[in-house]
This record gives C-alpha cells, structure tokens and sequence, in this order.
C-alpha cells in the first residue's frame, strides 16, 4: 500500500496562518508556532474590544451631553429622566450631535425636558417641533403626519425611479438589432430574460423577445 504524505495540506495550513499574522513584529510574522498563539490572543482581544467600543462610544456622548446640559443649568441626569417623562425618544449619539452642532434645538430639548419634571407636558402631547422638508416646503407637524409624508415622499421617489429604469429598458432594447444576431445569441438573450424558446425557430424568437 501506498504511503500517504499530508505535507500539501501543512503546507497550506502553516501559509493560510501566516498570511493571516502579515505585518505583526518579529517571530509573529515569520515563525507558524508564534504566529498561531499571536493570533488566537488578536481574536479574542478584537472580540472583547467590539464590545468594549460601544461603551467607549456611550460614555463619549453622555460626556457630551453632560457638558451641553451644565451650560443649561441642569444636570445630565435631570435632562434624561425630564425627557423620558415628555415622552421625548432620542438617541444619546443624536443628543451628542445636537449639543455639538446645535446650541438652539438642544436648548428646546432642555426646555422640554424642564417642562416634563414640572409634569406641565405630558408623553402624549409631546409633538415635533422642528421644520422638516417636504418637496421643497418647511412646514410643522406632529411626530405621526411627518413620518407618513416621508414614507409617501419615498414611495413616489421610489416609483419615479422604476418607471425611469422601465423606459431606459425599452430604449436600449428598441436599439438592439435581434435579426442581426445569431440563434444561439437570441437563445443566450432569452435565457436572461428567463423566456422559454425550446423549439422555437429565429423568426419566433426574436417575436418573444420583442413583447
């Protein structure tokens, strides 16, 4: 019987780690043994990290707001628990942006947010204050009206769209010359188009193209 060597494989297996462990220092690089612990150790830190990075990122934007909020003479904590009770749903990184960016529509949060710790608003009759672009017009409206407008907006955009790529379509095919092209290219034309043409003879396939 034939003896079996499985140096290919190792081969393959000691490049694959290498090729992996490229750029790190010293022996990291070069040596499989090393490189391989090296490895395993990067893995689990990048695994522990993408975690540790979301934290990161939230204390950042609590820091930020915290800083917006003491020039607004109240305290981080004060600003949230007045927005919960407004019934106010934004994201710590929008709030971060606001207060970086946008000095007065952070200041109307503050101001909400006061009136939601008097208990002078309530979450139901919170509504959206800022200006929002509708096909080109600024208008006012409540959270509910602005999110049915933009879906609206999107459909039509998105319907718009799909008419445009249907004449693009028509116009390139109108172009394309079927009778100068072979059975075989008709046939490969068809099967794109996912249109049976077994059996067909030219004449009737160029017809099935054309519809």
């Amino acid at each position: 019987m034939a003896r079996v060597k499985n140096g290919a494989v190792t081969k393959a297996r000691h490049k694959k780690v290498l090729k992996a462990a490229k750029g790190y220092t010293g022996s990291k690089h070069r040596l499989y043994k090393t490189a391989k612990e090296q490895l395993m150790k990067s893995g689990k830190y990048a695994y522990r990290d993408r975690k540790n990075r979301k934290r990161d990122f939230r204390k950042l934007w609590i820091t930020r707001i915290n800083a917006a909020c003491r020039l607004n003479d109240i305290s981080y904590s004060k600003f949230i628990n007045g927005l919960n009770k407004a019934g106010v749903e934004v994201n710590r990184k929008m709030l971060s942006e606001l207060a970086i960016n946008d000095e007065k529509a952070f200041k109307a949060l503050v101001d909400i947010s006061k009136k939601g710790l008097d208990g002078k608003v309530k979450a139901t009759e919170v509504e959206a204050t800022n200006e929002v672009t509708i096909g080109g017009k600024k208008t006012t409206t409540k959270k509910e009206t602005v999110k049915k407008e933009i879906k609206e907006k999107k459909e039509t955009v998105k319907k718009e769209v799909k008419e445009k790529k249907a004449e693009v379509k028509a116009k390139v095919e109108e172009k394309i010359d079927y009778a100068k092209m072979t059975v075989a290219e008709l046939k490969e034309v068809a099967k794109k188009k996912k249109i049976s043409v077994t059996g067909l003879k030219k004449a009737e396939i160029i017809a099935a193209l054309k519809k």
